[in-house]
């Protein structure tokens, strides 16, 4: 859709235009990344995988079963104050039912991280019978973290390292570039750079994670991105949107009302948001690109208010 047209657009031009979400990337390096990991996890003890809470099954890597294969794991549901408190208890039972400790972190606080400390501990007392039967007692935890992108994995390593950390060598039969750092008297961390990916099984996903800002704003087109979270919020937190936006209820129920194809009335919304933010052009048009970015920005700041677009009932069996 062209930025600040002032052409009108049909019903049918609409619908066509907003469904059009073009997503046209994919990284080199996955492969590369994904052996050095599984090279690593010989030398590893847990795994800790880093999700967002907001979109936990969005954020995680669909090859993750096969990479760690029977590593034992702890799942930290990062980024917990922006999400929906009621969905966070909800998906700590969902991954508790599937056989996985999972724990709520907020890494820019440190909120959570000593009880991820804990939890650490005690996955690998389950296993210390069988280590100390191969003669290693005594020795320290030995941990891996993976995440994609932006969901705080690198904060979340800063918050584990902050205090009494240090870097204490190579290990035998590890290469000179990776180093251990030692987190406490009990849990040494792997320091492995890289990313990894998931690959986009869906527009779902890839929606959710440009939502989150996991895949760049120019990669796919702002102005759609903002256009379905609007969706998607005034599906399932339209109280939110109304505050955060001072919109009048009775104005957005007679656009919903109203006899016209469902994403013209999304788009009306978004206009309605437009002239409240000030994002108006020459003409009296409303600048739906700057609009877009304030839905983004207002989301992933969690000024709109705590949301979670993965509800965890969703994925029960």
């Amino acid at each position: 859709m062209p930025k600040n047209s002032k052409k009108k657009h049909s019903n049918k031009d609409t619908e066509n235009e907003k469904n059009k979400i073009i997503i046209n990337w994919y990284p080199g390096h996955m492969a590369k990344t994904k052996r050095r990991i599984q090279e690593d996890l010989k030398l590893i003890d847990v795994v800790v995988e880093i999700l967002d809470a907001r979109i936990p099954m969005s954020s995680r890597n669909p090859d993750i079963e096969e990479i760690i294969k029977n590593k034992s794991r702890l799942i930290v549901l990062n980024k917990f104050d922006l999400a929906d408190e009621k969905q966070n208890q909800k998906w700590i039972q969902y991954f508790k039912n599937n056989g996985l400790q999972a724990v709520l972190v907020n890494s820019n606080t440190g909120e959570g991280i000593n009880q991820a400390i804990k939890k650490i501990e005690e996955i690998y007392e389950t296993m210390q019978q069988k280590f100390e039967s191969r003669g290693r007692v005594g020795k320290a935890i030995r941990v891996m973290i993976l995440g994609i992108p932006n969901v705080g994995k690198s904060s979340f390593i800063n918050r584990l390292t902050k205090k009494n950390s240090t870097v204490v060598g190579n290990k035998p039969g590890v290469t000179r570039q990776k180093q251990w750092i030692r987190i406490n008297g009990n849990i040494e961390l792997l320091d492995t750079p890289g990313v990894l990916w998931p690959k986009f099984e869906s527009e779902e996903v890839a929606l959710n994670l440009a939502y989150t800002g996991s895949i760049k704003d120019d990669i796919l087109q702002t102005v759609e991105i903002g256009f379905s979270l609007l969706r998607v919020l005034i599906d399932n937190y339209l109280e939110q949107l109304k505050e955060r936006y001072k919109l009048e209820i009775l104005d957005i129920k007679n656009i919903l009302n109203q006899d016209i194809e469902e994403n013209a009335k999304i788009l009306e919304i978004m206009h309605l948001i437009g002239k409240k933010r000030g994002a108006i052009i020459s003409g009296g048009n409303i600048d739906e690109e700057k609009t877009a970015k304030i839905i983004l920005e207002d989301f992933r700041s969690g000024n709109i208010g705590r949301i979670t677009l993965e509800m965890a009932e969703k994925y029960e069996r």
